[in-house]
């Protein structure tokens, strides 16, 4: 499905209810999976979140999480301790080019039983379930912090726990933190001091309901719409002062660029307000990293320049999302260049319109172009795409406003 794009008046206004956050539900999945007995609520309803609960609750051998890849790392784990059981774990064709082999390794030091199908290095994976022990294990600090929380998932049904002594500059430090807190909240013992995380063995799981946060990567495109919008109040639901999602970081960074934040209860209030903007503005997203395409959109829309970096993740997700926004905002008449862990965007709009935006199969290049629709009609490609996090996204644009045509 291919949609085109337009505003008729650049206002918007309205209150929409974002659902739970993919991260957290993802993690809750797993730790319901291995310590029975709390319930969640406001689960994500994005299809990450559906294949993950989908394979959990499989008796196949086969197991095709698609294009989810927080599954893929956390069921690699997950499947390693189920004693006897036997699973092919497979993705998409973009999934089996993603690199596992740290966390493989790290859990093959744990006892694991793991094999490679195809690419060494790569899914799909042959996984013979043991009885792991736990321990402690090395691995690079710079890897994707789901690597790191699929390892400390699994460390309170393990009866030596697991200590993580990570090597080099951490990244992704609020998504580590986010699966500490969660198992905290089950009562699970932890531990994150320098270098070394912590996790002991859990005898007696707390039966408790946990309620996830509303997403905050599917605020960042609100944000973005009300950056690029004339005038703005937006109110989403159901968010939290004291957040653990590493992207509630939105609120400082939009707050230059013309968008005041605030939270009411559990509505964030997003409205539009007058600022002398910044020819240029400078941002460390490696704790971030999944706004980086939603904030250099806007930038170039507002016709700023930016310097984000920290940005070597977005290599080896949904696409090179480095070479895409390269691409893609080269397209609409940026003056841009990409490192393969940063992106420098030269102040300056030439805003050109009329331009159909492949989305690389990528969820998050379909709706961090779409708030562009308030400066240019544009068009955007595989637009079901926003299926992977947030499904609902094209009827919420529908509430402010934006005029979106099928092709």
């Amino acid at each position: 499905m291919k949609v085109k794009l337009s505003h008729p008046s650049q206002i918007c206004k309205g209150e929409l209810n974002i659902t739970g956050s993919k991260s957290e539900t993802n993690r809750l999945l797993f730790l319901q999976a291995v310590l029975s007995g709390f319930e969640i609520e406001n689960n994500s309803n994005s299809d990450d979140s559906k294949a993950m609960q989908a394979a959990l609750s499989s008796n196949e051998k086969l197991i095709d999480i698609h294009h989810a890849g927080t599954a893929m790392r956390f069921l690699t784990a997950y499947f390693s301790h189920q004693e006897g059981r036997e699973v092919v774990l497979t993705g998409s064709q973009r999934m089996q080019e993603r690199p596992i082999k740290i966390l493989v390794e790290a859990l093959q030091t744990l006892g694991a039983s793991i094999s490679y199908e195809k690419q060494e290095g790569y899914p799909p994976l042959r996984i013979l379930g043991k009885t792991l022990e736990g321990g402690s294990v090395s691995l690079p600090a710079n890897i994707s912090s789901q690597y790191i929380s699929s390892l400390l998932l699994l460390g309170p049904v393990l009866k030596k726990g697991i200590e993580l002594n990570l090597v080099g500059k951490i990244t992704s430090i609020p998504y580590i933190n986010m699966t500490l807190a969660l198992l905290e909240k089950l009562g699970v013992d932890t531990n994150f001091k320098g270098q070394k995380i912590k996790v002991n063995y859990l005898e007696n799981p707390q039966k408790k309901k946990l309620i996830v946060e509303s997403d905050w990567s599917s605020a960042s495109y609100y944000f973005s719409i009300a950056a690029l919008s004339e005038e703005a109040e937006i109110h989403l639901t159901s968010y939290k002062e004291d957040s653990l999602q590493g992207d509630s970081i939105l609120r400082s960074i939009y707050e230059p660029l013309g968008v005041n934040s605030h939270i009411e209860g559990t509505k964030l209030i997003l409205t539009k307000k007058k600022v002398s903007l910044p020819n240029k503005i400078k941002w460390d997203l490696s704790k971030a990293p999944d706004i980086a395409q939603t904030l250099a959109v806007s930038c170039y829309g507002l016709g700023i320049g930016c310097d984000l970096v920290g940005l070597h993740t977005l290599k080896i997700k949904e696409t090179d999302r480095l070479v895409a926004l390269n691409q893609e905002l080269s397209k609409l008449g940026a003056t841009i260049t990409v490192t393969d862990r940063s992106l420098h965007l030269s102040a300056g709009q030439n805003l050109i319109k009329g331009c159909s935006i492949p989305t690389y199969n990528d969820h998050r290049m379909a709706m961090a172009f779409a708030p562009l629709a308030l400066k240019i009609p544009l068009s955007i490609e595989e637009a079901g795409v926003v299926s992977k996090s947030y499904p609902s996204f094209w009827k919420d644009l529908k509430q402010l406003e934006f005029k979106i045509e099928k092709r």
